[in-house]
């Protein structure tokens, strides 16, 4: 039976099937990607930007087709799934409007010689492996850096959403992208495990789990490719006692339920300073019980299903275990009766750092809340975590709330906001949460040949 399945998280039906890529069809999908690459490196950067428009253009046209179908695919609330579109869609028009400036030669000091002179060349095919969450600006942040510098991709998408994945390969054609530049596979990770071993593959990006990277990163290893990898988050979301408490709370509850709280820079650890905690937990429990669970299609919903029910019943389990080690749940965690993948948004707090929701992420509508004493505290707590994707600080004075965002061990601190994503900004953790960045001209410099070429002056 093929993985690659549209089971709609709403209402559990099976909606459609896709055939997997056939183990004999591996090398020719590797020899077009790399039969493509001379052309596609040779295309003029400014015929590679109107491209990129044209998928721009493409994206917002459809928006609410495709927020339709990753509703049906992934349950995505379909007013968050439009904004997903749009998103993806000014990430190819910035890169559009940007990418010849990023691609430009620099001149350097020239220390003696003639000219110093740093190029940007593309470097060959990639893999582009992705998760399901965000299935059109995962998928963007990877390709659009990439048409623009000029590499050929080889994408597989999450299993359960192939049917954007194929619409995805649908837009890019008929933008004007070449079928070899581009090519969408439904295959096996043992597939794509031999495709990163392949010498015609330079590179391999993936967004997914703790698991998954680190197979891929050993793959690569072995194989001297290079890797970007964005894996998973706890993010820290810190309310310092100067905070507007009322409009701070609303806006961590609002952030973790966003997706249904299955983002890798959600705030899943909420940190209150101990006078403020009990009117905190108050709020964040109040816009969690308010909040409309139902069916993505409906315009009023804010939660949604899970991803698919084994993954509801995930999260279920983890915030069962929390309350049997200790924990206090004051409202939801427990599934939905009926079809489909829902389960009443939970918040917890008394976690404790001898529980398991201390260290492991909660890829749910679920809110752990800290009390804390100082903020030397919060600091402490925000960083005793193996991952480092974003964390945030919210306080009225600016300058303390910078201090203390510059000591939190993340790739992306926020004051006063939590996980913006802007086409400009670079993306990306440390510590288990992965290296590498996307987005911006950061994106831009992942894989690609940075080539010095130097020229001395003529001998006499």
């Amino acid at each position: 039976m093929t993985a690659y399945v549209t089971a709609n998280p709403t209402t559990g039906r099976t909606e459609k099937q896709f055939d997997e890529l056939s183990d004999a069809a591996v090398s020719q999908v590797l020899g077009e990607s790399a039969g493509a690459f001379p052309s596609w490196r040779a295309t003029p950067v400014a015929e590679r930007a109107t491209i990129l428009s044209a998928i721009a253009d493409a994206y917002e046209a459809r928006t609410d087709e495709l927020a339709k179908l990753i509703a049906t695919e992934m349950g995505k609330p379909v007013k968050q799934a439009a904004g997903e579109v749009g998103l993806a869609a000014a990430i190819y028009r910035w890169y559009a409007q940007h990418g010849a400036d990023l691609l430009a030669p620099e001149a350097l000091d020239p220390q003696g010689a003639q000219e110093s002179l740093v190029e940007t060349e593309p470097i060959g095919p990639l893999i582009g492996v992705m998760p399901w969450n965000f299935p059109y600006y995962q998928v963007a942040r990877f390709v659009a850096p990439n048409l623009m510098v000029g590499n050929t991709m080889i994408l597989k998408h999450a299993p359960i959403c192939a049917a954007s994945a194929e619409v995805m390969a649908e837009i890019f054609h008929a933008a004007g992208v070449p079928e070899a530049v581009y090519i969408n596979v439904f295959a096996s990770n043992e597939q794509i495990a031999d495709m990163i071993a392949d010498p015609r593959v330079r590179g391999i990006s993936l967004t997914g789990s703790e698991r998954a990277g680190a197979s891929v990163a050993e793959t690569a290893g072995r194989n001297l490719k290079k890797a970007v990898l964005e894996l998973g988050g706890s993010d820290a979301f810190i309310v310092l006692d100067d905070a507007d408490l009322a409009s701070t709370a609303k806006s961590a509850a609002k952030a973790r339920l966003s997706n249904t709280g299955q983002a890798c820079n959600s705030p899943k650890r909420m940190i209150v300073s101990g006078d403020r905690f009990d009117e905190f937990v108050s709020t964040v429990v109040g816009v969690f019980e308010s909040a409309q669970v139902g069916d993505p299609l409906d315009a009023g919903t804010r939660v949604g299903p899970l991803s698919s029910v084994a993954a509801r019943d995930g999260v279920v389990a983890q915030v069962a275990r929390a309350v049997e080690q200790g924990a206090t749940l004051h409202t939801g965690g427990d599934a939905v009766e009926g079809a489909g993948a829902f389960m009443r948004p939970a918040v917890l707090t008394g976690v404790t750092k001898d529980m398991d929701a201390y260290s492991e992420e909660i890829f749910g509508p679920v809110a752990v809340i800290y009390r804390v004493d100082s903020t030397d505290e919060a600091v402490k707590l925000a960083n005793d975590v193996a991952f480092g994707l974003s964390g945030s600080v919210w306080g009225a004075d600016i300058d303390r709330a910078q201090q203390i965002a510059d000591q939190l061990e993340v790739g992306m601190a926020y004051v006063n906001e939590h996980g913006t994503t802007l086409p400009g900004l670079p993306f990306g953790g440390v510590k288990r949460s992965g290296f590498g960045r996307e987005l911006g001209r950061w994106g831009m410099g992942e894989f690609v040949n940075t080539r010095l070429r130097r020229t001395s002056k003529s001998p006499n």
